[in-house]
């Protein structure tokens, strides 16, 4: 393998498991409220939640070189396993409607790419 190679391969994985890596630490904070008032807790909890896994789509989709699909369930499989990781945290459970919230992230970030992508499309290199 070139060294070029191995630097692009490190230039895209890096923020990806920098950013799973951030991801892991803030679920293994114990529990955390945001607000007292409860509504607010839970919106400031699930909108972190889709913007995590949107940030980790989009790094993901980098590092694989746009393999959409491949992406999203790395992104899936991601916070399946942090879900779990969380249930071992003392004041922290494991919730399907996380992985919900988590789903719609990545979706969210599919989606608001492909679009851009539809705006601005790249020039073709000859």
């Amino acid at each position: 393998m070139k060294r070029n190679s191995q630097n692009s391969i490190l230039g895209r994985w890096l923020p990806v498991f920098l950013w799973a890596a951030v991801i892991f630490a803030l679920s293994s904070i114990q529990q955390i409220t945001v607000a007292e008032f409860f509504i607010w807790d839970f919106a400031a909890k699930k909108v972190a939640h889709l913007t995590e896994y949107a940030v980790l789509y989009a790094l993901f989709l980098r590092a694989t070189e746009k393999n959409w699909v491949f992406s999203f369930v790395l992104t899936m499989i991601y916070a399946a396993t942090d879900e779990i990781h969380q249930s071992f945290v003392p004041g922290r459970n494991a919730a399907v409607y996380d992985l919900a919230f988590d789903f719609s992230g990545a979706a969210i970030s599919a989606y608001v790419i492909w679009k851009l992508e539809q705006i601005h499309p790249k020039k073709q290199k000859k």
